[in-house]
Parts: structure tokens; C-alpha cells; sequence
């Protein structure tokens, strides 16, 4: 008498693609009131639908409460494995809308207000004229988001702070930097000749990202660069407090000159060590690496890249 056999399990279906895209968006926001209103539907329907997909997939996928949403472990290793698949699901239905079209669409961009001050912002209003097909949504940012897991389309960021395994082409000119003090600081405690002098200086510092490393006080170019490992009490993460601390007179700080050009110009922060100064860095516009980028993403590098030549 042969063996019997164990009859197979019903298959499971795979969930519908719009319940995929409900879960991605809930866990790019953490929030379903916000999902619901990109999608344009009720929170009560989008939270329907990511039970019925927990039920369907049998896991958790966020852990809720009246005040937070967080993903689950599961939710967390299933996000990894859809998004680049929603990505391109995306990207041909872009392609085959903007074959016979301009550019269209709503641009995702998650930038540091740094970047978004000094180059986005001067730029804003003859991008909008030129392309009125195009939505921008930006999210200003200084740390070191995820622009996949977030939804971004591309993140704006100086060089030596871009994401790995990201495409990135230099936008806008140059950021130049500049130590500035109040003047009332120097005249207490010195007007600093060489960058060296900075170790007996209190340095107002800048850290990338919630817990990364610090903001490189560099002077010279090539060659005779020279890094300063400045100290001081005072560490934040934007640089707008950095430069409102120097203001204050609480040190000195390094920060972009066009972002200090109108403090100086008022008088209240004066340059120091500017023949020491570096070449500066370019911003960096980074996308993920794939086959084509969407016609918008394109539309906005060839518009910044112009209007550098112009």
C-alpha cells in the first residue's frame, strides 16, 4: 500500500496592489490620517485595508497606538522588499504618461534648509513658470533620510553627506565657507590669524544628522587642505542656530558665506581667516540608481544645471 500524502495547503494569493500601496505610503508618513489624504481617501478606508492585509498576510505589520504608529519587524522587512518594486510599477506608468506630454507630476524632494535656501529657494519661482505641469513636495531635512523609504523622488545635500549606492550629479555653484564671530566676541577674545588659532577658540559646531559625525572646519584647497578638530560647548544639527549662536556671541562659527552674507553685511558677525578659506563644496541632487529617471527629476536637473551656465 503506498504512502499516503499530505495534501497541500490552499495557495495564498498575493496581495492586490493597492493594498501594497496603501502599506507603503502609512509606512513612508507613519501616520494614516496623512496616507489617507495622499491617496485621497478616508483614514477610516485606509485603515481597513492595511487589517485586511494583515489578516490576508497573517503578521502584524505596524504596531498602533492612540499617539504612534511604528512598523513591526515584519512591516519593517516587508517595506524593503515592495518598494522597489512600487518604484518601477511607478516609474512605467510616469513613462508612458509623459511620452507625449511635458513634464508632469508631483517631485518628491527631501532637502536640508540649507541646500533648500541657498539654492532651491532663489530658483523656485522661473522653475514654476517654466514647468506649471509640476507639483513640488518638499521635505526640508538635516539628517540623512532614507529618500526610498521616505517616497522622495531625490535628496538635495552637500557632497560628503549623500546616501550610498544613490546616483548624484553636482547642482548650483560652489558653497564657499567663512568663520564669523560677533564683533563683540572678537574684541574679548581675539581675532584668529591662522586656522590654527581656532583650538584656543570656542567653536560653535554642527553635527550631520541626528547622531553623525561633525561638520569638518577645512581651510585651504588641494594638497594644503588642513582639517581643524575645533572644540567648543555648543553642537547643533542646522545651521541656522549655529549662526544664531555666533550672532549671540557665543563663539565662533563655520558656515556657508551666502548664508552669512546678510549678517555680515549688517555688521552684526564679522568674516575672519578669509584668505584661508576653501574652494567650497557642491550640492549634490542624488536619485536613485536605476535604468531611467522620471521626466519631472529630469526636467529639474537640466533647469538647475542651465541656470549654472547662465
Amino acid at each position: 500500500m503506498p504512502p499516503s500524502r499530505s495534501r497541500p495547503g490552499p495557495a495564498r494569493t498575493s496581495p492586490p496592489w493597492p493594498a501594497l500601496m496603501a502599506f507603503e505610503r502609512v509606512a513612508a508618513h507613519l501616520n494614516f490620517a496623512r496616507a489617507a489624504a495622499e491617496m485621497a481617501v478616508t483614514p477610516t478606508a485606509i485603515s481597513k485595508t492595511i487589517k485586511q492585509l494583515e489578516e490576508q498576510l497573517g503578521v502584524r505589520l505596524f504596531n498602533r497606538t492612540t499617539r504612534s504608529v511604528a512598523l513591526t519587524e515584519a512591516g519593517s522587512q516587508m517595506l524593503e522588499g515592495i518598494v522597489p518594486a512600487l518604484e518601477r510599477v511607478r516609474l512605467s506608468v510616469q513613462q508612458v504618461g509623459e511620452a507625449s506630454t511635458r513634464p508632469r507630476g508631483v517631485l518628491r524632494l527631501n532637502t536640508s534648509y540649507v541646500a533648500y535656501k541657498t539654492l532651491l529657494e532663489p530658483r523656485l519661482p522661473a522653475f514654476l513658470a517654466e514647468f506649471p505641469d509640476i507639483e513640488l513636495d518638499m521635505q526640508i531635512d538635516n539628517g540623512l533620510a532614507n529618500i526610498v523609504a521616505s517616497g522622495s523622488d531625490a535628496g538635495i545635500r552637500l557632497g560628503h553627506a549623500l546616501q550610498l549606492d544613490m546616483i548624484a550629479v553636482p547642482v548650483g555653484p560652489r558653497q564657499p565657507m567663512v568663520v564669523v564671530g560677533n564683533p563683540g566676541y572678537l574684541r574679548d577674545h581675539g581675532v584668529p590669524t591662522k586656522p590654527a588659532d581656532l583650538l584656543d577658540h570656542e567653536c560653535i559646531r554642527q553635527r550631520i544628522g541626528h547622531r553623525g559625525r561633525y561638520l569638518d572646519w577645512r581651510f585651504g584647497s588641494g594638497s594644503r587642505e588642513v582639517t581643524i578638530a575645533v572644540r567648543g560647548r555648543l553642537t547643533f544639527n542646522e545651521m541656522r542656530c549655529v549662526l544664531d549662536a555666533a550672532r549671540q556671541g557665543c563663539g565662533l562659527a563655520y558656515v556657508f558665506q551666502p548664508f552669512a552674507a546678510e549678517a555680515i553685511a549688517a555688521e552684526e558677525l564679522t568674516a575672519v581667516l578669509e584668505r584661508h578659506g576653501p574652494a567650497g563644496e557642491h550640492f549634490y541632487l542624488y536619485y536613485p540608481n536605476r535604468s531611467q529617471i522620471p521626466g519631472k527629476l529630469r526636467a529639474l536637473i537640466d533647469f538647475l544645471q542651465q541656470r549654472d551656465r547662465i
